[in-house]
């Protein structure tokens, strides 16, 4: 078949419109597309096998065992979140209402028990209604791990199963909203992948929110574990400040957040932040990687929960390394690589902590 140049012509544009006009753009589209929505969508599902479990486990249908690995999960996915917790989730207070930390004064044990003794046939409408330090996963875990808790006791599980139930309920409506938030036709993907739209005006400036972002999560992988390392406390260990301290999951969430973050910047197919880098810039990349590859083994040989390291020397040399590697982490993405992406953060959300 033979066109017409004026179709050919036609043509040419048709596809140029539908292609990516710059690499920044590229690179924004593939990350959505191939890292931001999968992480996103695991997230919605393992919340609703979080809102599931709290039903099997309160009919008897399922043991506790199973509930904190269905737990597990969930808090697992909800730490691959931070390094792309960009549009919904940083507006207003939704990622409160997922996790309550740090809890300085033992929030959540006090507001869940009053809660629990003002209202002991509480509803999941009770639960909109009331704090966030009560709506998340952190008080879940409260119920499945503290050692004042019994689940086994049929009557301390009647008392706490309502809680658990409107908590998982609620966890899995607020993941499947900002879900539907992120595919819906104008929402945070589409925002992501075609200029201008109502948030960014061009590509990099969709660049930089998701490098601001990153480089925000690593530096609150910091605050998570040098606060109970008591960087803030002149050196005085505070383990009951660790994240995740009853179900002792600190360093896996750690770990998930960090696989995240490198997904950020390596891409689904090598097609992430560091396809923005020329090989000019090829011993910038080798560093990166190499501070990534540091810190994931330091998290995968650590053989101890967050606190049994910081009860004795020996753990709490194996958690200063890790700081330090990830301080080098976080200083090569905030400082070398947004410099060199001609990329400015501004304030970030853990200034001053």
């Amino acid at each position: 078949m033979i066109r017409s140049p004026l179709t050919l012509a036609a043509l040419s544009l048709t596809l140029a419109a539908c292609s990516p006009s710059n690499p920044q753009q590229q690179v924004s589209r593939a990350l959505t597309d191939g890292v931001i929505l999968p992480i996103y969508s695991a997230w919605s599902e393992a919340d609703r096998q979080l809102a599931s479990s709290a039903q099997a486990f309160c009919s008897d249908q399922q043991s506790l065992v199973d509930a904190r690995q269905a737990f597990a999960s969930a808090q697992s996915a909800w730490a691959a979140i931070q390094p792309v917790a960009i549009g919904p989730l940083s507006e207003g207070n939704l990622a409160w209402q997922v996790q309550f930390w740090p809890d300085k004064k033992n929030l959540v044990a006090r507001q869940v028990e009053a809660l629990l003794n003002s209202k002991p046939a509480l509803t999941s409408a009770d639960l909109d209604k009331s704090s966030v330090v009560v709506q998340g996963l952190t008080a879940y875990e409260y119920l499945l791990f503290d050692s004042a808790i019994d689940l086994n006791n049929a009557e301390q599980k009647a008392r706490y199963c309502p809680l658990l139930i409107a908590v998982g309920e609620h966890q899995q409506t607020l993941s499947a909203n900002v879900l539907i938030n992120w595919q819906s036709k104008d929402g945070m993907a589409a925002q992501l992948k075609d200029f201008p739209n109502a948030r960014y005006a061009e590509a990099p400036e969709a660049v930089a929110d998701l490098l601001r972002t990153q480089v925000s999560a690593i530096d609150g992988l910091k605050k998570k574990l040098g606060t109970p390392m008591g960087r803030q406390t002149k050196g005085q260990p505070q383990p009951y400040q660790a994240e995740a301290w009853r179900s002792k999951a600190s360093l896996a969430n750690l770990a998930a957040s960090l696989a995240s973050a490198e997904r950020i910047w390596l891409g689904a197919q090598q097609d992430g932040i560091q396809a923005l880098l020329g090989s000019q810039h090829d011993e910038l990349k080798a560093r990166i990687n190499a501070a990534y590859s540091d810190t994931r083994q330091r998290l995968a040989d650590a053989k101890r929960p967050l606190g049994e390291l910081l009860s004795d020397e020996d753990g709490r040399s194996e958690l200063t390394a890790l700081y330090e590697s990830l301080n080098t982490l976080h200083r090569l993405h905030e400082s070398e690589l947004a410099k060199t992406l001609g990329i400015q953060l501004g304030f970030n959300a853990h200034d001053g902590d």
